[in-house]
């Protein structure tokens, strides 16, 4: 088992996770806040990398990221360095690869509460950002847990996107997905397995936690 492959993808999911909570978070409430052509769009954008394959993705990351364009010059000349093939490049492109697993299970969180609630809140006297905050994000509990637990797992298994993106660095930027590539290439396929096996260990246990969290309370299994 590569130790320092897997830490760096524990950290690079979790760092990733944080990011899109939050930046994800304003993004879907706005999309879900109502149906008009701009959100349509946005909400389209969001989507993208589910169906974009992951090395275009990391193509136009590693060009645009690098000194050959001017958003890369610019980083170079704020940070002193280009973020390709650094942990900074894989935290962007993970962020924009697992965007709509972050986004996408808020909106619908945000899309099923009811708007009697806010209204009457709003009746009230409650400001915007009070009813967001005591009478939305309550409701939306499973919806940030979802989200939560998806881009973690997503996360952890991206390949095409950190490899483009970060090469394949040991201890930089070889996460653990990269290293079964390494370890097959190698014909070690004992080490191979052990790590796959974790990969599939990771993701059941996501997808038991998301599914165990939506049971209905009242059939007395949570």
């Amino acid at each position: 088992m590569d130790l320092a492959a897997l830490g760096l993808t524990l950290r690079l999911a979790t760092v990733t996770t944080v990011c899109l909570l939050l930046l994800g978070t304003p993004l879907a409430y706005w999309i879900a806040s109502a149906r008009t052509f701009p959100r349509r769009i946005a909400q389209a954008a969001v989507a993208l990398p589910l169906v974009l394959p992951p090395t275009v993705l990391g193509f136009y990351l590693l060009v645009w990221l690098g000194p050959a364009r001017a958003p890369g010059r610019a980083l170079i000349h704020l940070i002193g360095h280009p973020l390709a093939f650094t942990f900074s490049g894989l935290v962007v492109g993970s962020v924009l690869y697992s965007l709509p697993f972050a986004v996408q299970p808020l909106v619908l969180a945000f899309s099923h509460v009811d708007r009697n609630l806010t209204d009457v809140a709003a009746t009230l006297g409650a400001s915007p950002l009070t009813i967001f905050r005591r009478v939305i994000l309550p409701l939306s509990r499973t919806g940030f847990l979802t989200a939560a637990v998806l881009t973690f797992a997503h996360t952890v298994g991206e390949f095409g996107v950190v490899l483009m993106i970060g090469g394949d660095i040991p201890g930089l930027t070889r996460t653990l997905s990269i290293s079964i590539y390494d370890q097959v290439q190698e014909l070690n396929y004992s080490a191979a397995d052990r790590t796959a096996l974790l990969l599939v260990a990771i993701s059941f246990l996501a997808l038991l936690l998301v599914y165990w969290r939506s049971l209905p309370r009242e059939s007395g299994l949570v």
